[in-house]
């Protein structure tokens, strides 16, 4: 598994009917393909978030989407940014990742974070619990469906999950990459040293040498080699010269890059790139779904993390 340019798809707001927003989602996961992105992910949420619009404003679950779109794309990579440990049982969530996989035909990614979007749980009516509660349950989950995906017949009994003698068939792999999101060095980088192939670090671009320090750290500490675990960091993008349909709040976080693509490719290259990270993951909110944006981006990044 390689994620060197990958683009989140944050936001389904398209201001058209209902039956012409997945088309639009398809035509950016296929302008991404063919742009060279390798990778093109989906937000597992039910509600849009805050600072990307109101709760009520269209959102697709995500895997449901994500084997569409496996039907309409040849190469890109598949997954969430990430997938709610807390929304669906390990068991199950190993199955709905390794379907994915099979009908992708080998290019699903497991991206899994911890949870935290406690209107969600609350509204919906899943278990929320405490932020210590909810890694407890991420650890226990990731050591019941790493296994399964390997094709073990997994039991298990934790504090908070039990599995007896749990199958898992048909498999596309004998390795499904798992990919972890966030940015706690605590908790996120101890659990990405210790079970993930990647970990998207969501933070600040200023905050990003220090991340990559700690993360070192952290695979040093269970004598891993730090090569070994991939990074990306997730940028939101305004890219100047194309009208951007909305003003959303997220764009003004230190997470954006805003100019024409040349000068957000420079901007990346040396407050990222050079800072030890991997790859980026980029999303595009303010300019929802305007053709031919996403092409121009993919043309300015595309040089910087080809191997």
């Amino acid at each position: 598994m390689t994620i060197r340019l990958g683009l989140q798809i944050p936001n389904f707001s398209y201001n058209t009917p209902v039956a012409e927003l997945f088309p639009a989602v398809i035509a950016q996961a296929q302008e991404a393909e063919a742009a060279g992105f390798d990778t093109v992910f989906l937000m597992d949420h039910f509600y849009q978030l805050p600072g990307l619009g109101e709760p009520d404003e269209p959102m697709l679950e995500a895997y449901t989407a994500l084997g569409a779109l496996a039907t309409a794309t040849e190469r890109v990579q598949l997954g969430t940014l990430v997938t709610g440990n807390t929304y669906r049982q390990p068991t199950l969530l190993a199955k709905v990742i390794s379907t994915l996989d099979v009908v992708s035909g080998g290019r699903g990614i497991l991206g899994i974070g911890a949870g935290w979007f406690e209107l969600e749980h609350q509204q919906l009516g899943f278990e929320f619990g405490t932020f210590t509660e909810r890694f407890e349950k991420l650890e226990e989950a990731l050591q019941i469906i790493l296994p399964m995906l390997h094709g073990e017949r997994r039991s298990f009994s934790g504090k908070w999950y039990h599995t007896e003698n749990a199958i898992n068939e048909p498999r596309y792999r004998d390795h499904i990459p798992v990919m972890l999101g966030g940015s706690g060095e605590k908790k996120t980088f101890r659990l990405a040293a210790r079970y993930a192939d990647h970990l998207n670090i969501i933070a600040d671009i200023d905050d990003l040498p220090a991340k990559v320090e700690v993360l070192r750290q952290r695979c040093v500490e269970i004598d891993r080699d730090p090569a070994t675990l991939e990074t990306s960091g997730l940028l939101t993008l305004v890219v100047d010269g194309y009208d951007a349909p909305s003003d959303i709040g997220e764009a003004q976080g230190g997470r954006a890059v805003r100019g024409t693509p040349d000068q957000i490719a420079d901007e990346i290259k040396r407050r990222v790139l050079d800072a030890g990270i991997d790859g980026v993951i980029i999303n595009l909110p303010t300019h929802r779904h305007t053709p031919g944006v996403i092409t121009k981006v993919g043309e300015a990044l595309r040089p910087l993390v080809q191997p």
